[in-house]
């Protein structure tokens, strides 16, 4: 399957060294551990899943063979998620390694883009490890204790939420297709050379392994060491909640619906709702009360202009930012009650800076909002913006642009982490189950919590009848979760196509969005599904042109 794989290693590498002078410990990533050291004992094991902890956001030239210092992993695929569908608008051109291609439905669609290589090889590596970790700690060698099943449970986990993502961006959509007949991925068993996989297997052979890896994972997580609490930082590593919230994603997309209700709630336990305080800090740490699981990303191995935050964030100081604002549909803006205080984080009245957007309406001299009826007061809110928000004097501003993803440090190149579960998403997912199974009642106790959270004139009774609660849910996921990368699944699950000119235009321009501005809903348009790279096709023996999507 993959011409080489290592291991992903984040050894610590303790040096002595004595000189005339002094003594010091030096102190560095390696992959230098033989596999059979790496895998002897369960602190040795902890060492790789360390290492896949890195390879989620580090820049993959750093990790695996052949990676590029153009994709650090999620700082890339998280907003893919809302790149590709257009829940994330982009505002003008900019410096983009291909971001703007991803937009306009370019990357994805060709065999040969480092967007449909490396999200494949990234987690194929991650299943790789993961094989490395099961197939060692489960053949009897070693004492299955608490620590060992706290390791074995966290690689079933990472398998499963790797066929997860493979299956979902390179297969038909379960509920839109015939399961039990599309061609799915690719199952890989080894954890040595040479790598060879199975031959395709279809969609319903890998949400059975995702579903069985994750249902693993949490019998061994229910007599495992506890992950660590008190340090953010611990959020990085997998535990029960995680692989809960997992199966919670596996049986929603998969329409297993009161599975998916039931693991949810099992997910968000000991998971608050955040207030409004911590809703408008940025959603830039792990230490916010309702993350679940995210990278916990070190700012000395820092990827700078590759990361999520440059790619999405208004504040940092990046061209891909400063001349590109990135903005929410004016569509969904236009439903968030005023009693809601999310409508806050996006600037719906920010003045239109930008000689360079894509709408034409840049600067003063083509201003057509009512509030700024002088150049200075035009000038004057661009100026308060900045002040406000941290970022710099060469940063553009544009109406509807967002500040929900701020920096710690706005107006820098610093990175921040990477949330890739909240309580909120769980809340979520039990009331569309709960919908989609037509138990009304179900569905508003699973909403109310959420919603009178955020609205403080919420009253979910008025959404009565399944297709009221399945509109209204639609909504507050488009909300609550905008730029967290879900509506790409999304919008495959409810086979809802593109359409940036329906209903006075979402603010996308045609002319930046190209292809990308309106697309066919996934049940009749395979080109919601990833090209499997040609270089797998050339490499694989198990897998032919013909099994081209």
């Amino acid at each position: 399957m993959l011409k080489k794989i290592n291991l992903v290693l984040l050894a610590i590498l303790t040096i002595t060294i004595t000189s005339c002078e002094e003594d010091f410990l030096e102190t560095k990533p390696t992959d230098a551990i033989s596999s059979a050291d790496a895998l002897a004992t369960a602190d040795n094991m902890a060492l790789i899943l360390n290492g896949l902890h890195r390879l989620l956001y580090a820049q993959s030239q750093t990790i695996l063979p052949e990676g590029t210092s153009q994709r650090s992993g999620n700082h890339y695929w998280i907003p893919l998620g809302d790149n590709i569908p257009g829940g994330v608008i982009h505002s003008a051109r900019a410096n983009n390694l291909s971001w703007q291609n991803d937009t306009q439905w370019i990357s994805h669609t060709l065999e040969t883009s480092l967007t449909t290589e490396h999200l494949w090889y990234q987690r194929y590596h991650v299943i790789a490890s993961a094989n490395a970790i099961i197939n060692k700690a489960t053949d009897g060698s070693l004492t299955e204790d608490a620590r060992l099943k706290e390791i074995i449970g966290q690689a079933y986990t990472y398998r499963a939420y790797a066929y997860l993502s493979l299956v979902q961006h390179y297969a038909r959509g379960y509920l839109i297709g015939n399961p039990a007949s599309d061609p799915g991925v690719p199952l890989l068993y080894a954890s040595e050379a040479p790598f060879t996989s199975a031959p395709r297997s279809t969609v319903q052979e890998i949400y059975d392994q995702c579903m069985s890896d994750v249902n693993s994972a949490i019998e061994y997580f229910q007599d495992a060491t506890a992950r660590p609490t008190g340090d953010p930082k611990h959020k990085s590593q997998l535990n029960i909640n995680v692989a809960y919230g997992l199966k919670a994603r596996i049986a929603l997309n998969s329409g297993q619906w009161q599975t998916a209700a039931d693991a949810a709630v099992l997910a968000r336990e000991g998971f608050p709702l955040m207030g409004q305080a911590d809703y408008y800090s940025g959603f830039n740490t792990n230490s916010l009360p309702e993350v679940i699981w995210g990278s916990n990303v070190i700012a000395t191995e820092t990827t700078f202009f590759r990361s999520y935050f440059y790619l999405m964030c208004n504040t940092f100081n990046g061209s891909q930012n400063r001349n590109n604002p990135k903005i929410m549909d004016k569509r969904l803006y236009a439903q968030i009650p005023d009693t809601d205080y999310r409508k806050g984080l996006f600037l719906k009245d920010a003045p239109n800076s930008n000689n360079s957007a894509s709408n034409g309406q840049g600067g003063w001299d083509n201003n057509t909002n009512p509030l700024y009826t002088t150049e200075e007061e035009f000038e004057a809110e661009i100026d308060r913006l900045a002040g406000l928000y941290g970022w710099t004097s060469r940063h553009n501003t544009h109406p509807y642009m967002h500040v929900k993803m701020r920096q710690k440090n706005p107006g820098t190149i610093d990175p921040d982490d990477i949330i890739y579960m909240r309580t909120s998403e769980m809340y979520l997912i039990e009331a569309e189950a709960y919908a989609m199974l037509n138990n009304v009642g179900a569905a508003q106790n699973a909403l109310r919590p959420l919603g009178e959270e955020r609205d403080s004139a919420y009253d979910v009774t008025v959404f009565d009848t399944q297709a009221k609660l399945m509109e209204h849910i639609k909504f507050q996921r488009g909300l609550e979760l905008w730029g967290e990368g879900f509506l790409y699944t999304d919008k495959i699950r409810w086979d809802e196509g593109i359409d940036h000119a329906a209903d006075g235009g979402s603010g996308a321009s045609q002319v930046l969005y190209q292809a990308g501005f309106q697309q066919d809903k996934p049940s009749v348009n395979d080109d919601w599904i990833f090209k499997i790279p040609q270089k797998e096709i050339d490499a694989n023996p198990n897998i032919s042109p013909s099994d081209q999507n």
